[in-house]
């Protein structure tokens, strides 16, 4: 039941307490334990041939017999508003009259309606029990929801006769649009697909369908019935907010006068306890339905709305199926990659699917990948401020972004819509899909203002619509919008990343546990490889170098060649021993990270380099500032000279020349404002393609030992693991013949 102190009931207060009926029947209120008839129409003498205030005051006695009194008294024990109906006679002036009887229980009174047979009427209703097997039989039948609609009112019309039925379907601002017609040959104007804005029912309204299984007015220029009170209750209305005889709103009456309405049946559909439309059956003139008609319609509305509940819930169950689909077969990609920022890195085209979006952007650590139709990264950088400034909300939607952003204008071709997914609120990790903007033409039943008036007083107040001529209106920076089962999907998705993560995580830490082990077996056989093994070799190179010594001239000269050979092997040995022991230690010492301006840096490695290549030619450049780095100087220093040797080595021009330098990340596709690339430049004899990879392995070389200045191929493969250990990436980019390039990452010292 609606409060009496709700904002919309001062409004719209003839909906609840109007303190009058409709005039084909007869009203009074009963007050408890001494059944005493406190409330009356005023019309009981057209009806009955007695005064209402013989009536008024007096015990139920006065009108009912004994089984009467006794069913009525028996309503005292139903739930609030739960309707009781039975068929009665009554004596009146004019002999018995037959009537179709209703009671209920509110707070204050028990109601009793009587409302009139119409005996010649319902002598010729048709067999209801076969039309109603006939009427679900052709529901069953409906493929889709559209042809069910369709059913649904060509069936209600069928049985009522109206001229006009309707099945209406709220929005979710409460206005509508009309989903299915049926109507009679004679009406030229067709409502099929026009939509009326939320104030043409207003919320009150709408609140009073919950209430109630079927509204009928027969006749809407009938004059209302007053009420009347006994003393006590002079000053109170009775609340009829179960009434069937309950009064039209002048508002109501007007509004569908101006439509060419006379009789209106009214049928609410419901889905999962809300309001999810209307049936509307509208006739031209005055119109009687018969109590066991209403009763049919009144099923039949119960029908649909369980059978419309099942339809949706199945389309929803079979969209859910083929989320789930996307959901599962992406997680499966995903798990099949290293790491998750590899899998954001590079998206699967099934993102989208997942909530059948157009667009998306990854957004990690400042880091943005875009996938589908998107805003560019500048529209999105402060887009994903703004949402970060709203709070720490791991779930944003809407489908009209515009509304809280106004800048959103500018992308709403690409982003009307946006629903945002926070993967975590340590990481600035983010999933945004996008939605573009559907501009509609809606057309309305008439123009949807009209209804909005201004009093004398300035205030907006709503009237009756006089106009319902087809009214078009475009609509824009609006998307279609995200779905329950969308959003849920999102939400799941995330739920099952972390989980993924999660289980990453313990798989990560059993192998470090397995890596910890396998470390310190390294470091013996490290600590063997530096002792046990260095010492028998050097045992082989000393009694070589003696046997050469003391019988050289003993020896041919075979056996001689052969002796220098056993020594160069020996020192080659020892120096891929030095070289692995060397490689395994970067990954197990601790870094000695520190700010670093990279000028003082690369100043001494070039310094270092010209004091061992003294009669070198080759130009080293400079061409502009080197920022300040955190690292490990030592190690770096080792970085610049081994890339610097290479440069050298590997050059065979007349005019050799060498370019350190640093440049934008944005330009090699690195969005983090942290991140530094740095690069080592020469005009050297290049690398070919298919060598790029393989020359930051450890002992790889591409040309003969005793070429470009010999070398055991160790240098890359450390610079690499450097690098790496600093969090940073090394590439090369190459042209054989002419030069070749060397970047890699670092992080930017902050000041």
């Amino acid at each position: 039941m609606i409060q009496p102190d709700r904002p919309l009931e001062n409004e719209y207060p003839d909906l609840c307490r109007p303190g009058s009926i409709q005039p084909h029947g007869i009203l009074l209120a009963i007050a408890e334990p001494d059944y005493i008839i406190q409330y009356i129409s005023s019309n009981t003498r057209d009806l009955l041939g007695i005064d209402p205030n013989d009536l008024l005051g007096r015990s139920i006695a006065t009108l009912f017999d004994n089984s009467q009194q006794i069913f009525l008294q028996q309503t005292a024990n139903k739930p609030l508003g739960v309707s009781s109906a039975f068929s009665l006679s009554l004596q009146t002036a004019s002999g018995k009259r037959e009537f179709d009887a209703f009671a209920h229980r509110t707070s204050e009174a028990i109601v009793v309606e009587l409302e009139v047979k119409k005996t010649e009427i319902e002598e010729n209703l048709p067999n209801f029990s076969a039309w109603v097997r006939e009427t679900l039989a052709n529901l069953q039948l409906s493929s889709t929801l559209r042809d069910f609609f369709e059913v649904v009112a060509q069936e209600v019309r069928n049985i009522t006769q109206f001229d006009r039925v309707m099945v209406y379907q709220f929005d979710r601002q409460g206005g509508g649009e009309v989903v299915a017609e049926a109507k009679t040959e004679t009406l030229s104007a067709s409502y099929l697909g026009l939509c009326y804005p939320a104030t043409d029912i207003p919320e009150a309204a709408r609140e009073m369908y919950l209430q109630c299984r079927l509204r009928w007015i027969p006749d809407l220029a009938a004059h209302s019935v007053k009420l009347i009170a006994v003393e006590t209750q002079e000053n109170n209305t009775l609340d009829l907010s179960f009434s069937i005889l309950r009064s039209v709103d002048s508002c109501c009456i007007e509004y569908h006068q101006n439509m060419g309405v006379q009789a209106l049946l009214v049928i609410p559909l419901m889905n999962e306890g809300k309001l999810w439309g209307l049936i509307a059956c509208h006739h031209q003139t005055a119109k009687y339905l018969p109590y066991s008609l209403r009763v049919v319609c009144e099923l039949l509305g119960q029908f649909v709305s369980l059978e419309l509940a099942n339809q949706i819930k199945q389309e929803e169950l079979d969209y859910k199926l083929e989320l789930r689909s996307y959901h599962t077969q992406l997680l499966k990609a995903i798990a099949k990659q290293k790491n998750l920022k590899t899998a954001l890195l590079h998206p699967d085209p099934r993102f989208l699917e997942l909530v059948d979006a157009t667009g998306m952007a990854i957004y990690l650590n400042n880091e943005i990948v875009l996938s589908g139709n998107t805003p560019n990264r500048e529209q999105i950088y402060p887009l994903i401020e703004w949402l970060d400034a709203r709070g720490n909300e791991s779930l944003f939607q809407t489908d009209s972004l515009v509304r809280d952003y106004p800048p959103g204008e500018a992308i709403a071709d690409t982003a009307s819509g946006i629903l945002l997914l926070r993967i975590s609120q340590v990481r600035r990790y983010y999933l945004l899909w996008f939605r573009p903007e559907v501009i509609q033409t809606i057309t309305w039943a008439g123009n949807p203002q009209e209804s909005l008036q201004i009093d004398d007083n300035g205030r907006i107040t709503l009237g009756p619509r006089s106009s319902f001529e087809q009214w078009q209106e475009t609509m824009r920076f609006t998307a279609k919008p995200w779905l329950l089962s969308e959003i849920e999907s999102a939400i799941e998705f995330r739920n099952a990343l972390i989980g993924l993560v999660l289980d990453r995580a313990e798989e990560l830490a059993r192998l470090n546990q397995e890596l910890e082990r396998s470390n310190r077996e390294l470091a013996s056989f490290a600590f063997a490889a530096s002792h046990d093994l260095k010492e028998p070799l050097r045992g082989i190179h000393n009694y070589s170098i003696f046997l050469l010594e003391d019988y050289a001239n003993v020896l041919d000269e075979v056996g001689v060649e052969r002796l220098e050979t056993l020594v160069r092997l020996t020192q080659r040995m020892e120096s891929l021993i030095d070289i692995l022991l060397n490689y395994s230690r970067l990954g197990q010492t601790e870094l000695n990270l520190e700010a670093i301006d990279l000028n003082v840096l690369v100043k001494q490695v070039i310094a270092v380099f010209r004091a061992s290549n003294p009669n070198s030619p080759i130009e080293i450049r400079i061409p502009s500032p080197l920022p300040l780095t955190h690292c490990d100087p030592i190690l770096i220093n080792e970085v610049f000279g081994n890339l610097l040797t290479n440069a050298f080595k590997y050059n065979d021009k007349p005019d050799p020349w060498i370019e350190i330098g640093c440049m934008s990340p944005n330009r090699q596709g690195i969005h983090n404002p942290a991140t530094i690339v740095l690069y080592v430049r020469d005009n050297g004899i290049g690398i070919r393609e298919r060598h790029r990879e393989t020359i930051f392995r450890l002992f790889k070389r591409l040309h003969a030992k005793n070429k470009y200045g010999g070398g055991i191929g160790a240098g890359l493969a450390i610079v690499k693991k450097i690098i790496e250990r600093h969090g940073g990436q090394i590439w090369c980019e190459s042209t054989y013949g002419e030069g070749s390039t060397f970047y890699f990452t670092l992080t930017r010292s902050q000041p």
